[in-house]
């Protein structure tokens, strides 16, 4: 008897960046350790927050009257806690939804893209990421990732 193994599919969920981006896995400027940042876009501002040694802090992210829409950790210039060197390149995640959208994406076999608008988080990966040769290295480091959670 052969075992047919079903091939992993992925449906595009027509998701960018910025589906993402509003709360943001950082390493804490203080302690070195998960830190989370977030934007509040009704009340114009971003806050840090680390629950290991209670590091706070908040800035305004309007400009003049101008309200910015930037990735939380943008406002705080905080390294990613969820990044890590790949070959020459640099796998990054902002948070676990983030890490999880990308896993599932890396670990199919079958890739399903509909609507697409050259906009969405997918098509603006770097090359890397698509690439079937990088999918076991990926995965591992994806699995390195969720750990230090």
């Amino acid at each position: 008897m052969s075992i047919h193994t079903v091939p992993m599919r992925f449906k595009d969920e027509n998701l960018r960046l910025s589906d993402f981006d509003r709360e943001v896995w950082i390493v804490c400027p203080a302690c070195e350790k998960k830190a989370v940042a977030a934007v509040d876009q009704d009340r114009c501002t971003a806050r840090l927050l680390c629950t290991f040694c209670g590091c706070k802090r908040e800035t305004v992210t309007k400009i003049g009257y101008a309200k910015v829409s930037l990735p939380a950790h943008s406002w705080f210039g905080a390294d990613l806690w969820l990044q890590a060197p790949f070959r020459d390149e640099v796998f990054f995640a902002l948070n676990g939804k983030h890490l999880d959208y990308l896993e599932r994406y890396i670990a199919a076999d079958l890739r399903e893209h509909k609507d697409r608008s050259h906009f969405t988080l997918l098509e603006k990966l770097p090359k890397f990421y698509h690439e079937a040769k990088n999918r076991d290295g990926l995965l591992k480091l994806i699995k390195k990732l969720k750990i230090k959670q």
